[in-house]
């Protein structure tokens, strides 16, 4: 990398917020973000009950902090952002199940660098087989998620455009566009734009901060889905499965239209229109 490309250490930080996870689950998402082609600082925020894991963090060359209990997903990754913020360029909040490419970072960084206007963008998401997930979502309305959390395959059959719509099945997601709310699993974020709308809203303790968030940044910059690199994402969909976390995510979704509207939102209805195609001079700034 030339001299004048060169990053400042804390140009890019990243952070984990982590509870019990699998050893080797974080391992492996350490070694993607340490081994990047750009350097990244990365703090581990660790909401669990032991810190056992600090011995794998800091073995790899990671910061670690450990709460001792659960304080919520948002807030966890606000520990890492109100340390990193007023220093870092970039910040890059990620779930503990992603993996990804040496030079996938250094690729959204550049587009970044090149677009001053883009305050968060989001790469193509992945299963382990290579399959595509639909990540790219509008701002949800109370219907939108009832229709997904509890109509399951019968919401699909006969609630097809809906769920279609919410998902923007009718888009061409092979191209760069702008997203009203992208996936909090993967979320690199301009550290000028957080300072002005605000870090994760520590009100919701699991589900729907990360489209609190997109929404507020949205306001004032772009969100973007960049499909020119992709990451590996678990996405185990916990709430599916766990009462407790179901429990979270419907209170969740309680605070969040409490927060913004539940029926009446004209903001919801003027965001949801940003789904343009973005006319660019550059469309892919891949390193391969």
């Amino acid at each position: 990398m030339p001299d004048q490309d060169r990053l400042k250490l804390s140009d890019v930080f990243a952070s984990v917020v982590v509870y019990k996870n699998d050893a080797r689950e974080l391992s492996a998402l350490l070694n993607s973000v340490l081994t990047s082609s750009i350097p990244i600082r990365v703090i581990v925020v660790d909401n669990s009950p032991s810190n056992e894991l600090g011995v794998l963090v800091e073995g790899l060359g990671a910061v670690y902090i450990w709460n001792g209990r659960n304080l919520g997903f948002g807030a966890g990754h606000n520990i890492a952002l109100r340390r990193t913020l007023s220093s870092a360029k970039y910040h890059l909040a990620l779930n503990p199940d992603i993996t990804f490419k040496p030079d996938v970072v250094e690729n959204l960084y550049r587009f970044m660098e090149r677009h001053p206007d883009m305050g968060l963008v989001m790469p193509q998401i992945l299963y382990s087989d290579g399959s595509e997930q639909r990540l790219c979502k509008l701002l949800p309305t109370p219907f939108d998620l009832f229709l997904r959390r509890f109509l399951g395959s019968f919401g699909k059959v006969f609630f097809r455009n809906l769920w279609d719509r919410y998902e923007l099945r009718n888009l061409n997601l092979n191209m760069i566009r702008e997203v009203p709310s992208l996936s909090g699993c993967f979320m690199f974020m301009r550290t000028s734009v957080l300072q002005e709308v605000g870090i994760f809203d520590e009100r919701y303790f699991m589900y729907l901060e990360d489209v609190d968030l997109c929404r507020r940044i949205g306001r004032v910059s772009q969100t973007v889905f960049y499909p020119d690199v992709s990451v590996i994402h678990g996405y185990t969909k916990g709430s599916y499965k766990n009462a407790r976390l179901l429990k979270h995510h419907l209170l969740s979704a309680v605070k969040y239209f409490s927060k913004w509207g539940w029926f009446f939102d004209s903001e919801r209805v003027q965001l949801n229109q940003k789904t343009k195609v973005l006319e660019l001079d550059e469309i892919s700034f891949s390193t391969h």
